[in-house]
């Protein structure tokens, strides 16, 4: 093989990329205008993350100095580099798109951010109101000379600086500085009286406008908003941690205090100013950021759903009930007529919600057993949970705490689950649990029946709406059986004995795919028809890259549909020649892993909760699920091919890791996105007009249907 370091795209620089194609959404005018504000929300969200997770962990090895390079060859100092120059410019884009492009459309819509310059009579005094009844007596104002007097800042939320006169008695008179703390007080726009639609000033401006409110006496020289962003690299160390739950609140508490490892601040921040909160926080120069406009653009996602702009938004994408799941019928009896599988949002999360409500209901369910990483605030899983648990049931959750910035929530679900008297685990001591796996065991006349739920998403009803995954439902003996082995495991701190279809990550996940591909390549070296295809969202692990190689060098067609990072280089003579790497960047977050593998034509096709990573696969409870009813399998495989058809909302990765659209023809574009969710529609709509030609008797009570 050539030069490794030459073979392999840096994840980092992967991962902004995938931030970028997400900003060409906002860039795109063809899209309603709330939608391109909601993407631009999203970027902003998405580099905060960034920040805090990768950049966090970065500095930290290079602060210790760890000179150990990555697959492609950089070393954790020259990442930073590299992370410092691809931010700034997505940073610039951003703004640029914002303030340029689609803010002027909101104004033109009735959206206006109004400037301190344009105010009203009316406006202003709306702003003192608010100032004085409101900001005045929520915020507490502190002055500081340095980091010893600097209060503990919470990171991503805004704060103001005021630069105050200096105190001419002394001496040697030197800048004096005050702050002003935002908080978790969730403010952060003051609407206006408007004729019509929506008028608003940043709480920011607000607060500058009456500053002298909050420093009587004292003559204020400037003020500007900035905000910063704290490492959240940390974790537990689980071999000295005896309580799990309150380790992991104390992680929450590091979280808080951890090293500010970017500033975002006001482009009109005096020099004085931003030295002075550059230096006080110890902020690396190459992640200060001078923003031309409002700070964190995240915070405007509220924005995009405000009621009496629909034309500004994309029409609603209703999810349709499925046509293979009969809403008159208990989900148990559905199931054991036929395997369910569903594509959310597509298709409604709500068999999945039945299935666990009814369990929790049904007097002859017995015993509940269920991994839960990321919920909703009011889940209706928690709640059915608990329920089921009050009715008697052994209920068993595996509640992962570790699961990074839902930690907080699960650790207060994790409680009302054992207050309620179920049994809950924390996850798995050194693994994040990471499976997405629900188990009831029935009590039926021919013995304990097991039905179970695999996904490739959270038990999340709300994101169910947001990210496109697939629910896979089956009463299948050896799945069943297979799945009460992997749950014993994790629950009772045992080897599983070997599955009989199932693989699970850390123990032989990633082998069972090395050896799909190798099988794969020894078919084409035979001269057979070899092919993999494979959804997912992440692909950076080398194993799994090498042994691509080597099958797209062995004649392998490959075709990956993945999201965000690919470490992976296609389309490199003599190494990748034969693979094809696509993501698709739509109003539904692509989420769902499918695999495909050809294999000699006895088709191989499996959902999965993991991505190729080497997190996934090594330090990840995960599963790979096979599917072998046909039409399941079918369908699978007709979403893999929507996909790949996509032309509208295609990028394809370049050799040099770069990504350009598919040059097609307006009117010849393919969305997947919207063909599948017509699709969905259209099923739905033939199986009521067959619902309705089929004729169903009354029958007397008592009488016998067979």
């Amino acid at each position: 093989m050539s030069n490794r370091t030459a073979d392999y795209i840096n994840r980092e620089l992967s991962w902004l990329e995938f931030n970028r194609r997400v900003l060409e959404e906002a860039q795109d005018d063809s899209i309603p205008l709330l939608e391109r504000l909601k993407f631009l929300a999203i970027t902003g969200s998405n580099l905060d993350e960034f920040f805090m997770v990768r950049v966090g962990g970065l500095r930290s090895l290079a602060v210790a100095g760890v000179g150990r390079t990555d697959p492609a060859g950089l070393t954790p100092a020259e990442q930073l580099d590299a992370i410092s120059e691809v931010t700034h410019g997505i940073s610039t884009d951003q703004y640029r798109c914002f303030l340029e492009d689609v803010e002027p459309g909101l104004a033109e819509a009735g959206i206006k951010r109004v400037s301190l310059t344009e105010l009203t009579e009316e406006q202003a005094a709306t702003i003192e109101r608010v100032v004085c009844d409101e900001i005045f007596s929520t915020l507490t104002p502190m002055s500081v000379t340095g980091p010893d007097d600097f209060p503990l800042l919470s990171g991503r939320t805004l704060n103001v600086c005021v630069q105050l006169a200096p105190d001419e008695s002394s001496d040697e008179p030197t800048p004096r500085f005050a702050l002003i703390p935002f908080g978790r007080s969730g403010l952060r726009f003051v609407t206006l009286p408007s004729e019509g639609g929506l008028a608003y000033v940043p709480a920011e401006d607000a607060i500058e406008m009456f500053a002298q409110r909050f420093f009587p006496g004292e003559t204020i020289i400037a003020c500007a908003p900035f905000r910063i962003t704290r490492n959240a690299d940390l974790s537990v160390r689980e071999d000295m941690a005896s309580d799990l739950l309150s380790e992991m609140a104390h992680v929450l508490d590091q979280r808080r205090q951890s090293v500010a490892v970017r500033l975002e601040l006001s482009e009109r921040t005096r020099p004085e100013m931003r030295e002075f909160l550059q230096s006080t926080l110890s902020v690396d120069e190459r992640f200060v950021f001078a923003i031309p406009g409002p700070l964190d653009l995240s915070s405007y996602m509220p924005l995009t759903e405000l009621e009496g702009f629909d034309e500004r938004k994309h029409k609603a994408w209703t999810p349709q009930p499925s046509s293979t799941v009969d809403a008159g019928q208990p989900m148990f009896d559905v199931i054991r007529d036929h395997d369910v599988l569903l594509h959310h949002p597509f298709e409604s999360f709500d068999p999945v919600l039945r299935f666990i409500q009814e369990a929790a209901d049904d007097p002859d369910v017995v015993a509940i057993k269920q991994t839960l990483y990321r919920t909703s605030r009011n889940s209706p899983v928690m709640a059915a949970l608990q329920r089921a648990s009050e009715n008697g049931k052994n209920v068993t959750a595996i509640v992962e705490l570790k699961a990074r910035f839902d930690e907080a929530r699960n650790i207060e679900w994790a409680r009302h689950l054992e207050q309620a008297g179920a049994q809950v685990i924390y996850g798995v001591r050194g693994l994040k649990t990471h499976a997405k796996i629900c188990i009831v065991v029935r009590r039926e006349p021919q013995g304990m029946q097991r039905y179970v739920h695999f996904g490739t998403g959270n038990y999340n009803e709300a994101t169910a709406r947001l990210y496109t995954d697939v629910s896979f439902m089956t009463c299948d003996d050896e799945l069943g059986a297979d799945a009460i082995s992997f749950f014993n495991a994790i629950t009772g701190y045992s080897q599983p004995q070997g599955f009989g279809r199932l693989e699970a990550a850390p123990l032989g996940l990633r082998d069972k795919i090395l050896e799909m591909v190798h099988v794969e390549t020894e078919h084409s070296r035979s001269g057979h028809t070899a092919r993999i295809d494979a959804k997912l969202n992440s692909l950076a692990d080398p194993a799994i890259i090498r042994a691509l190689y080597e099958a797209s060098s062995a004649g392998v067609t490959i075709r990956l549909n993945v999201r965000g990072i690919c470490c992976l280089r296609p389309g490199v003579p003599q190494l990748s020649e034969n693979i094809t790497v696509v993501s698709i960047i739509d109003r539904l977050l692509e989420h769902s892993r499918i695999l495909y593998f050809h294999h000699g034509g006895d088709e191989r096709v499996f959902i999965s909760s993991a991505d190729w990573m080497p997190r996934n696969l090594d330090r990840r409870v995960e599963l790979m699920v096979p599917i072998n009813d046909q039409a399941c399998k079918r369908r699978l495989v007709e979403i893999l091919d929507s996909c790949f058809r996509d032309t509208a909302k295609t990028r394809i990765l370049e050799p040099d890791g770069s990504y350009v659209r598919i040059g097609t023809a307006a009117s010849d574009r393919v969305r997947s996105q919207q063909q599948l969710y017509e699709s969905a529609c259209e099923a739905w709509k033939e199986s009521q007009q067959a619902s309705r030609l089929t004729f169903l008797p009354h029958r007397a009570p008592g009488t016998d249907e067979s």
